[in-house]
């Protein structure tokens, strides 16, 4: 993979951890509206996750990059991204767009990183769908946990 630059995520911790991955898998926007999105395609996704916090673990990780890569690629790679649960109502907010496929990342990552003694934080989701179109998810800062 090559070497990415991404859109910084400002935050007060110490340390910031930046896991980059790929994941190829199909979609489909259930829209007439979404025009040839509309129909089942694939892409090639890159996926950034930036995790962030002052306390390391009794290895000296803020969080074990393979833990990262199972939780994200595990699931979604070689995929029909409808498959799954939480893209497959019949509202915006659960269509595999972008924006929600990055905002339901960031909720499993978080989720795991909830489970974790020295309390990282996932901060910024970045997902690009296209070599010209990605999304930046960031939850709100009441959303993060302290």
């Amino acid at each position: 993979m090559l070497s990415q630059t991404y859109p910084q995520a400002f935050h007060p911790y110490s340390f910031e951890l930046n896991k980059d991955m790929q994941i190829s898998a199909a979609h489909f926007i259930p829209r007439e509206e979404a025009g040839a999105c509309s129909r089942v395609h694939g892409h090639t996704y890159t996926v950034n996750l930036t995790i962030a916090g002052d306390t390391l673990d009794s290895c000296g990780f803020l969080v074990n990059f393979s833990t990262l890569k199972k939780i994200v690629h595990g699931k979604y790679d070689h995929t029909l991204l409808n498959d799954h649960l939480e893209f497959s109502g019949e509202d915006a907010y659960s269509f595999p767009t972008t924006e929600v496929v990055a905002k339901s990342i960031y909720d499993a990552v978080e989720t795991y990183l909830n489970t974790l003694s020295n309390r990282p934080v996932c901060v910024q989701v970045f997902v690009r769908e296209t070599p010209t179109s990605y999304c930046v998810y960031r939850p709100k800062k009441e959303q993060a946990h302290e």
